[in-house]
Formats: structure tokens, C-alpha cells, sequence
């Protein structure tokens, strides 16, 4: 027995299993098998957090909630198809990458994140998962974009935003193949955004298929997914330089 940050005894710690709310929200539920994984990975993410400094996201049903639900809300009612190639863009702690690479275990899901010392977490994470479909990728995301090995080459591209709408699309879809999606992760939302996005987008060779607005099941919160299909090829001068989609947004 050990005890996270806030002195809890993190082998006391059980995440809500909650089938109905699964099943009703998402179509979905996870296996005997899955459950056990994401509640695995949960008690890593704890003990990781003494270390690392993760998440502020610790108690079972808000972890549930915010990092386990909203992660797969964005990605299982959409996209049925388990085998696909999935990058998760800024993962930090492996969200919304991993709990996607646990509930589809014949896709193929690379993490990418510019900090080494989180990457050092979720390789050893996924070595005690032994989610041998995911592979991690340090850099940033306007470097990688422009590498030809990885350049084109995602089905989906997935990033859980705190900048602009802009900044996500200059990143996301030069990775995409040729109708490949682009989810971009938020909470609130506004019209106002979508017609400074739609621009941007249509710029790097995407148009926005979608806009989805949804409540999350325990806390009643407010959620958004944006959905960005690449409907060109990706012009070569995207994505700029490092910093450049954020401090001269498109």
C-alpha cells in the first residue's frame, strides 16, 4: 500500500465501473478486460503523479469522468473502425491515447509529446499494460509535421486543446492522410470561433465536418468536440515553425 500526493491510499482507490452510463452515452462499454486495464492505468497515473506531477485529476469518478469518458466521447461513437492509426497530439499523461488504445486494441496509437520525463511514464506504463500497439514519439508538433515519415500518414489526429482552434488545425492536419479526421478536444465554444477556424482550416487543406456539443454524464459540464476532415493534401510550408501557430495564429 502507498499513498498518492493528497495522502490517499492509492490500492483504495476503485474507479466506478458504471456499465449503464457506458452503454447509454457511447454505445459502449468496456470488457471484463478493459476495466481492468483502465483502472491499472489509473493506479500508475497515481503513483506516477509523486514523480511526474500528471494530473490534479485523482479522485475515481472525476478521473473517470474527465479523463476516461471525455477522452473515448470524442472518438467510439464515431469511429467504429478498430483499425485504425491514431496520434495523440500532446498527450501529456497518455490522454486521450491510451484509454483509445485500450478500448481499440487493433488500432495502432502513437503518443507524441515534447517532455521526456512524461514519455519516460508512459513507457514504462505501457510496458506494465503491455499495450504493445502504442509507441511514443517525442517532439513537437510542428517538427514531426514536417518529417516524411510521419508527415500524411495518421487516419485520425487527436488533440485535447487549451489553445487556439487554429494552432490544433496547423498540427493536426498535415499528420492526416488524405480523409483522415482531425478531433479536436474542448469544453466551451462559440460561433464566433467556428467561422475564425473554418479559415484557418480550409488553409492546410481540411474543411470542419462537425461540431459537437455534449454534457458530461456525472457533472453535467459542458463539451465540445471538433471534427476536421482533410479533404486536400497539406501545403509544404505547414506546419510553421516551432511557436509560430500560436504567436501568428492563421
Amino acid at each position: 500500500m502507498y499513498s498518492d500526493r493528497h495522502g490517499c491510499c492509492v490500492n483504495e482507490l476503485i474507479l466506478p465501473l458504471l456499465p449503464d452510463i457506458w452503454l447509454q452515452t457511447l454505445n459502449w462499454q468496456p470488457t471484463a478486460q478493459q476495466q481492468s486495464e483502465f483502472q491499472r492505468f489509473y493506479e500508475l497515473i497515481l503513483e506516477g503523479n509523486r514523480q511526474f506531477n500528471l494530473t490534479r485529476i485523482t479522485e475515481p469518478q472525476e478521473f473517470w469522468e474527465k479523463h476516461l469518458w471525455d477522452s473515448l466521447r470524442g472518438i467510439i461513437p464515431l469511429f467504429v473502425d478498430d483499425n485504425m492509426s491514431f496520434i495523440d497530439i500532446g498527450t501529456g499523461a497518455g490522454f486521450p491515447g491510451i484509454p483509445v488504445a485500450i478500448a481499440l486494441p487493433n488500432s495502432q496509437v502513437t503518443l507524441l509529446d515534447s517532455t521526456r520525463k512524461k514519455m519516460t511514464f508512459l513507457e514504462s506504463a505501457l510496458t506494465t499494460l503491455n499495450l504493445s500497439h502504442v509507441k511514443t514519439l517525442v517532439g513537437r508538433a510542428e517538427e514531426i509535421g514536417q518529417k516524411p515519415e510521419y508527415r500524411e500518414r495518421y487516419d485520425i489526429a487527436m488533440i485535447r486543446a487549451v489553445g487556439k482552434a487554429s494552432a490544433c488545425a496547423e498540427y493536426t492536419l498535415p499528420l492526416l492522410k488524405t480523409n483522415g479526421v482531425g478531433v479536436i478536444y474542448r469544453g466551451n465554444w462559440t460561433d464566433d470561433e467556428t467561422l475564425n477556424l473554418e479559415n484557418a482550416v480550409k488553409q492546410v487543406g481540411g474543411r470542419i465536418e462537425s461540431i459537437e456539443k455534449f454534457t458530461t454524464p456525472l457533472s453535467g459540464s459542458i463539451r465540445h468536440c471538433l471534427y476536421l476532415r482533410k479533404v486536400a493534401i497539406t501545403p509544404a510550408k505547414f506546419p510553421r515553425a516551432v511557436g509560430v501557430p500560436v504567436q501568428k495564429p492563421l
